[in-house]
This record gives C-alpha cells, sequence and structure tokens, in this order.
C-alpha cells in the first residue's frame, strides 16, 4: 500500500473519479475496513457535503461506517484490499490504513494524591462542577451512587452532546452527573459481520447501548469523577467513603469497547471526534496496544483523535499498558497526550501462606469467602510433572482424582489469575497458591479469587515449590488479614507499569508520570461479578482492580481540578504544571523503588514522578506548547507535509532547515549522543517556561547531572515582572560516550529545577547512547 503519492494524478483521472472506485480484481476479495483520511479541503464545490462527495466519488454509501469531521477528516469503510489500494492513490487521499483492534489497558487513592477533604484543590475549584470529562470506555452503570447529580448546579451551558438510547438504557439514565452517554459500535460489527475474522457481540452478556457489561468502564468513570460514596467497599474489603479525583465533575460516556472484544480504531476515532464536538475539557482513555509495539502516529487513530482534541484545548490522559516490566513497553506515547503509568498505594490485602515446616510467607488476596480457618490442606504442585498447562493450572490441565481436596500451586501467566481458581475448583481442589514467575517479580495484585487464594511473589513461590518438592507430605493452609494501611514504603512502581524509553521517539520521555494504579476500589457493573467470569454470580457496587487503567483517570480527574482552577490553561501547560512537581520520593521520603527489582526507580519507569496534586495546582512555571511546535516536531522527526496533515488536518509547511525534535518544549529532557564519536560529545536543548505564579519573581537553578555527565544551564537565572511572563533557557549537556557508565536501561539520569524560594519546578534528564541510522 502507497498511502502518499509523490506524484500529481492526471487530470483525466480526476474527471473519471466522480464514478465511485471499485476494483475490477475484487470479485473474490475479503471485505476489510479501512479508515481513509481525506484533505478535505479539496471537496469540489458541486458537493453540498463531505458525506455527498465521499459516497459520489470513493465508495457506496452503505459502505460507510463512520464519517470523521472534527478531529479528523474522511470516514471509514468496508472496502477490499484493491479498492483500499486504489483509493490510497487518489490526489485527495493522504492515507488509507486498515482498521485495527486495541485492548483496554484493565478509595484511599485521591487522600494518596495529596488532596485533602476542604483544603487545596478540592476546595479552590469547586470540585470541578464546571468541567465535563469524556470517558471512552466500556460505557457505565449509571444507577451507581457514584454518579448521583444530588446537590449539582445545572449542566454546563456550552455542552452540546446527548444520552444515547438503547438496550436498557433511556434518557432517564442520564442526569446532571452523567450529561452525556453514546456508544460506537459500526466498526466492531464490520470486523464480526460474515466476511470478518471477529466473533459478533454476545447480546445475551452484552447491551447494544451506553450500558457497561464489562465493568472497566464504570470502574474509570468513577475514578476519575465519582462522587462521594459513604459504606463503600469490595466484599467488606477496602471499607469507608469512595470518591473519584474530581467529585463534582460532569461525565460523558463513550462506549467504544466491547466485552470479550477489545476496541476498534475506526469506533475510536469516532469517539474522539463526538467528544470534542460535544465539548468535553478532557478525555480519559485507558486503552491502547500491547506488546510495547507502537504505529507511527500517521497511523495510529489514538494519536491522529488526540491531537484534533488537544489543538483545540481538550486535555487527553491515556494508560502507559501493561507490558512492564519490560523496557520500551510503554504505549501511547505521541507528545501530545498525558502517558500515565502505575504505582501501589499505601493500602494493601494481605494473605499469608502457613506452610507445614513453620514458614509464613506473605502475599495479597481479596477473598471474602468461607475461610480455611487454620485448617492444613495437603499442598500439591502440578507443575511437578513438567507439563506446562498443568503448571498453569489450564483449563481441563488438572487430573481430580491427583488435586480433589488439596490447595493447589498454580504458576501465573497465561491465562486470567481468577480463571486458574475456576479451574482450581472445578477439578474439587480447595485453594490456590499463585506464584509469580521471574517475569513479575515480586509484583502482586489482588483479585477477589472464588477459591481462598494467596499471589505470592517469585521469591516466596519457589519457597513453595521447594517445599512441595523436598517433603513427602506436604501441606499448607491460608490466612486472610483484610484490609491494612499505612504500608510503607509507597508509592513503589507497580511491576506491570510501562516502561520507556519511547520506542517511536526517543527524545521524548514516555512514560510522562506515573498515579495510583493498584487495588483501587471503584464502581463496578450489576453485569458482571468481581472477578469477570461468567460463573461469577456474586453482585457488588464496588470492585477493586489494578492497571494503568486504573492510574489514567486519576490524571484525567486531577485535569478537571486544574482546568477548573486555571481555565485559560493549555492541556500542555496543566501536563507540565503535573509533571514539574510531581514526587520522586515515597512516604519513607526515599527515593522511589521499582517493584519488579526492589531498586531505586528511574524515569524510564515513573516519567517525572508520582502526581501531587495540591503541588500541580500553583506549578510557579509552566512548559506550554502551541500547535505549531507540535507540527515542527513532527517535520523533525522527518514526517513529510502530507504526511503531518493525516494527524494535523490542516496542510502544513516545513522549514528547509529541519527544527531538531528534541527542542518540543518539553518538561523532561532526553539526550541522545552518537555512540560512534570520539572524546566528548555536546548537545544544546532550548527550553521556554512561562511565570504563572507571583508576577515578580526570580528563578535560579540546581542541577542533579548524571552519572559521567556535565550540564551547563544559561542564563543562570530567569527574572520575570509584570511585563515579561516568558524566559528561555538553554540546558548543553557533555559526555565521553566512550567512557559513559550507562545503567542496566541503557541510560543516565538527572534531573534539573528551578526555584525562587517558594516553588520548585523540576524536569528529568536523561542520556542515552544510539547509533545514528
Amino acid at each position: 500500500m502507497a498511502p502518499f503519492p509523490s506524484h500529481p494524478i492526471p487530470l483525466l483521472f480526476l474527471l473519471l473519479s466522480f464514478l465511485p472506485l471499485l476494483s475490477l480484481s475484487a470479485v473474490d476479495q475479503p471485505y476489510k475496513t479501512y479508515i481513509v483520511r481525506i484533505d478535505s479541503q479539496s471537496k469540489p464545490s458541486i458537493f453540498p457535503t463531505h458525506y455527498h462527495w465521499y459516497t459520489a466519488e470513493f465508495t457506496d454509501a452503505p459502505q460507510i461506517l463512520h464519517t470523521y469531521d472534527t478531529v479528523f477528516h474522511g470516514f471509514s469503510a468496508t472496502l477490499t484490499p484493491d479498492h483500499a489500494a486504489t483509493l490510497s492513490q487518489h490526489s485527495s487521499v493522504l492515507a488509507v490504513f486498515e482498521d485495527k483492534r486495541q485492548q483496554l489497558h484493565t478509595t484511599r487513592s485521591p487522600q494518596f494524591l495529596g488532596l485533602r477533604n476542604q483544603r487545596g484543590l478540592w476546595s479552590d475549584s469547586d470540585y470541578g462542577s464546571d468541567v465535563i470529562i469524556g470517558v471512552l470506555d466500556t460505557g457505565i452503570w449509571p444507577e451507581r451512587r457514584s454518579f448521583s447529580d444530588v446537590n449539582l448546579g445545572a449542566i454546563p451551558a456550552r455542552w452540546k452532546g446527548i444520552c444515547e438510547v438503547g438496550e436498557r438504557f433511556s434518557a432517564r439514565n442520564c442526569n446532571k452527573k452523567l450529561i452525556g452517554a453514546r456508544f460506537f459500535i459500526k466498526g466492531h460489527e464490520a470486523a464480526s459481520g460474515s466476511m470478518g475474522p471477529i466473533t459478533p457481540i454476545n447480546e445475551t452478556v452484552e447491551f447494544k447501548s451506553p450500558r457497561d457489561a464489562d465493568g472497566h468502564g464504570t470502574h474509570t468513570a468513577s475514578t476519575a469523577a465519582g462522587r462521594h460514596v459513604f459504606g463503600a467497599s469490595m466484599e467488606g474489603y477496602a471499607a469507608g467513603i469512595a470518591k473519584g479525583v474530581a467529585p463534582k465533575a460532569r461525565l460523558a460516556v463513550y462506549k467504544v469497547c466491547w466485552k470479550n472484544a477489545g476496541c476498534f480504531d475506526s469506533d475510536i476515532l469516532a469517539a474522539f471526534d463526538a467528544a470534542v464536538k460535544d465539548g468535553v475539557d478532557v478525555i480519559s482513555i485507558s486503552i491502547g496496544g500491547g506488546d510495547g509495539i507502537s504505529a507511527p502516529y500517521y497511523l495510529d487513530p489514538i494519536a491522529i483523535g488526540a491531537y484534533g482534541a488537544a489543538s483545540r484545548g481538550v486535555f487527553v490522559s491515556s494508560s502507559a499498558g501493561n507490558d512492564g516490566p519490560n523496557l520500551m513497553s510503554v504505549t501511547n506515547l505521541a507528545p501530545w497526550i498525558v502517558t500515565v503509568g502505575a504505582g501501589t498505594i499505601d493500602r494493601n490485602f494481605p494473605a499469608e501462606v502457613v506452610l507445614g515446616n513453620g514458614k509464613r510467607l506473605s502475599g495479597v488476596s481479596l477473598y471474602a469467602g468461607l475461610p480455611l480457618s487454620g485448617k492444613m490442606y495437603p499442598l500439591i504442585y502440578p507443575g511437578k510433572s513438567g507439563v506446562l498447562s498443568s503448571s498453569l493450572c489450564m483449563e481441563n490441565s488438572l487430573d481430580p482424582n491427583m488435586v480433589k481436596g488439596k490447595i493447589v500451586v498454580c504458576d501465573r501467566g497465561s491465562s486470567a489469575r481468577v480463571a486458574k481458581g475456576l479451574v482450581v475448583k472445578k477439578a474439587g481442589g480447595v485453594g490456590m497458591i499463585l506464584a509469580n514467575g521471574m517475569s513479575n517479580g515480586e509484583g502482586l495484585v489482588g483479585d477477589a479469587h472464588l477459591i481462598p487464594t494467596c499471589a505470592l511473589g517469585s521469591d516466596e513461590g519457589d519457597t513453595v515449590k521447594a517445599y512441595v518438592s523436598a517433603t513427602s507430605n506436604p501441606v499448607a493452609t491460608i490466612a486472610f488479614k483484610g484490609t491494612v494501611i499505612g504500608i510503607k514504603p509507597a508509592p513503589v512502581v507497580a511491576s506491570f507499569s510501562g516502561r520507556g524509553p519511547n520506542g517511536l521517539t526517543p527524545e521524548i520521555l514516555k512514560p510522562d508520570l506515573i498515579a495510583p494504579g493498584v487495588n483501587i476500589l471503584a464502581a463496578w457493573t450489576d453485569a458482571v461479578g468481581p472477578t469477570g467470569l461468567d460463573t461469577d454470580t456474586r453482585k457488588t457496587e464496588f470492585n477493586i482492580l489494578s492497571g494503568t487503567s486504573m492510574a489514567c483517570p486519576h490524571v484525567s480527574g486531577a485535569a478537571a481540578l486544574l482546568k477548573s482552577a486555571h481555565p485559560d490553561w493549555s492541556p500542555a501547560a496543566i501536563r507540565s504544571a503535573m509533571m514539574t512537581t510531581a514526587n520522586t520520593f515515597n512516604n519513607l521520603n526515599q527515593p522511589m523503588t521499582d517493584e519488579a527489582t526492589g531498586n531505586v526507580s528511574s524515569s524510564y519507569d515513573l516519567g517525572a514522578g508520582h502526581l501531587n496534586l495540591d503541588r500541580a495546582m500553583d506549578p510557579g512555571l509552566v512548559y506550554d506548547i502551541t500547535n505549531n511546535d507540535y507540527v515542527n516536531f513532527l517535520c523533525g522527526i522527518g514526517y513529510g507535509p502530507r504526511v503531518i496533515q493525516v494527524i494535523t488536518r490542516s496542510p502544513v509547511s516545513c522549514l528547509e532547515k529541519k527544527p531538531l525534535p528534541e527542542n518540543l518544549n518539553y518538561p523532561s529532557i532526553a539526550a541522545l549522543l552518537p555512540s560512534s564519536a570520539k572524546g566528548a560529545t555536546s548537545k544544546a536543548f532550548i527550553r521556554t517556561v512561562t511565570n504563572v505564579g507571583q508576577p515578580d519573581a526570580v528563578y535560579r537553578f540546581a542541577i542533579q547531572a548524571p552519572k559521567g555527565v556535565t550540564v551547563t544551564v544559561k542564563p543562570p537565572k530567569l527574572v520575570f515582572t509584570e511585563a515579561v511572563k516568558k524566559q528561555s533557557f538553554i540546558v548543553t549537556i557533555t559526555a565521553n560516550t566512550r567512557n559513559l557508565m550507562l545503567d542496566d536501561s541503557g541510560a543516565v539520569f538527572g534531573s534539573i529545577s528551578w526555584s525562587d524560594g517558594k516553588h520548585v519546578v523540576r524536569s528529568p534528564i536523561l542520556v542515552t547512547q544510539i547509533d545514528p541510522l
């Protein structure tokens, strides 16, 4: 496929092209969904609307699924590959790309962000009641107390959205809290039609409406903006008051993900288009690819939709993905998106495995059924046989004769953690010990298991297996300790949180920051039990989940509060305020550590640090970024004008002298030094800060230089007055790449901070070596 033609199309072709472009070899070809990016300004005046043009010139009306006109110009349609290839040669077509499927990045946390009731941010912003958060997810369970509109004022007059009715969802399900709801299914239906490889939606377990059959969307929406709910808990765990980060912010939900079916790019793009048109201020999207493989920005509908939103002043928060602790596993990399990793909070749900030899091993669990009450049961590790499926407790892999009446050790991986417990239960087991492997290390998350279960880190898991193999009649029991608050150290970077470096543009540090994402209590659907398994018939108003999916809405809620307090701040200014004030120390006042290794975490793990909302309210200085700056960045990474227009909608031109992508005015600095250089190499970075604090201020810098690197800054101080709001400075980084001692991640880390005595404006610095292409 050649999406970007480099030669003009003959005039004759344009005259003939008022007939739909149908390929002659389309007879036996399968239909697929394609997203077609059109240069909207080339619409012939003969057509009253773009839709008329698209159906007359490009494809038949029944083939079109969505038309896009806000964050993106074009349409999605079911086409044969030949038809798509022909379209891509049309002079008005900027790009054609195939629809792909994305995945979801599956109560004390507001306090843990530095939010105290009636003090600081919550009181100053009237809890964000004038701000609208759009959540792109699996929908919502509207009856939950978290979405009550009691004592909320009128809906903001600028709101243009709707409450779309559908199965078990009427206009009455919206209120002054949940002010809009829509669902987007055409991309999914096209992929699951008779010609598609995807299973159609199962209408016995899913709703063709904004109603949430999965739970994920209800959880993320209430994390961002749930009301205060008294007497909240998940079967007794995490009992107390549940509340979102911005309890009075308005919610608009856009259902783009379907139960057990993922989320299609064409539907996601349609939701971005609708959300921006409807008038949201913040978009929260806990969705993305996996395996750390990211499409270039011009082929990534989340990046494209987010640019359309950010360029219109809408803040976009997204999850960093759950493929950590592998390097370069972070997703959602575009510099106009805020990319959020996950950390722990100071609350845990401890459980203990007691072995027959008296050893006690600490783990976690959210099991809430009948306890084992200290009774010892025979212990078995099916993996002892060497059969991988048995060691992982996969479906039908356990022999009931071997398992009945025993506690079973299962290795983590390949199937859902809670599903393994169901396999053990079906085979007659009385309990499960879920053992981490090397890849998960000591990273633990709680699950609402159907049988008594304790999750253990890899070291403790090895201890249990060693005990089983060395003992003729091994026995064990599991004790559940409920909810414990005040855990130290916290936060710790979650082992699953997506890590840098940025695999697309390493000049931009990703993730941007981390937020609470482990064992988060939030509202849940009534359609499934807390495990999400079909056989789990329990009903619970709240559930406890972990993932960067849970971290992302914390930042979305924080953005709503900051937007409410500072309506004139751009999305880049809000991100800057969060990043430059983020914590890098835990509650023991020591540098934050990584759950996977126990070592001090780096900027590849936590970006600028852990969100601290109280400080973000008054950051002193911000690094702002304009749409033009982003265009220069895209020119700098080698995209041509037609490719850039796929992202920006409007035509652009690149300067003859290519801008340097690292000079994007980002609140972090990544220095890529050539590994082939002989002797000392220097790189200079230009940054501009805007004073948003007291008008008369003098800031001086402090450097924490990365090991083996020299950092110089000019000028040494920045003087602001009523008239001078912006100041620029140059950071020069010098290192001898021959004797630079990089850490295990291939980089060294430091920071630059500007301070006026009241504010500290900190930016991470990373230095790495790269082989020039």
